[in-house]
């Protein structure tokens, strides 16, 4: 559940809506086109497609890293643009495909960014990283203090999860979360994300793997910065 919004997403709420959705470049050309779609709460939805079908464009829409120039994206029922664009950023957890941690940060500084940014107390930071690590597998005593150089790639998604719920942010983002890692790592995440969505978080992912799909209550099937297909569970 969110301990920071006044709401809690039910799964018959739409969450994220797509109305005639699009982003051109200058020159006209598009890169995603026509989207129509809802994304309910505490579900999961997975964009499905090969390298450049617009899925991560998609996912930058509903997040505001990019805004729309056709048709509009809503979160919550306000428009993308209406948003302050930070206080968006923060409602929706992102794990991005690179991972991103800040290599000279500890991991328990990497997990309290945002609680940072936010204004929270030191004690209340430290507390929150180690609750999160705790909840993503990690003992806060062992990589508290440990560099993301001294983590292997399925420790630093972890850490990434980890980061993007410390605000404890209703929707949660997430890009290719198990496209580097071994296939019994890349399963462990997943059942942490099922495990998340299970708590009420409502989780978008990005994927080209197919087989990840029987996680979803939803998935899109995009091609050419369309949707092709809609499957429901």
């Amino acid at each position: 559940m969110c301990h920071t919004c006044d709401r809690v997403h039910r799964a018959d709420s739409t969450v994220v809506r797509f109305e005639n959705a699009g982003l051109r470049l200058a020159g006209g050309r598009h890169i995603v086109s026509d989207l129509n779609f809802e994304i309910r709460g505490s579900e999961i939805l997975i964009l499905l497609g090969r390298s450049g079908s617009g899925k991560t464009t998609t996912l930058k829409l509903i997040n505001g890293l990019l805004l729309p120039t056709d048709g509009q994206v809503t979160v919550e029922g306000t428009p993308t643009h209406e948003w302050n664009p930070a206080r968006l950023r923060r409602h929706i957890g992102y794990v991005i495909q690179e991972i991103g941690l800040f290599p000279h940060m500890t991991v328990e500084r990497n997990v309290g960014i945002v609680p940072r940014l936010e204004g929270w107390d030191d004690w209340r930071r430290r507390d929150r990283a180690r609750e999160l690590l705790e909840l993503v597998g990690l003992d806060p005593s062992t990589f508290a203090g440990r560099y993301p150089a001294e983590l292997s790639g399925g420790q630093m998604q972890r850490v990434a999860i980890a980061r993007a719920l410390a605000n404890d942010p209703p929707i949660l983002l997430a890009d290719e979360p198990t496209g580097n890692l071994d296939p019994y790592t890349g399963e462990q995440i997943l059942d942490l994300l099922t495990a998340l969505n299970n708590q009420g978080k409502t989780i978008i992912m990005v994927t080209h793997e197919s087989h990840i799909a029987a996680y979803a209550q939803q998935r899109l099937h995009m091609k050419d910065g369309q949707v092709e297909k809609v499957e429901e569970n």
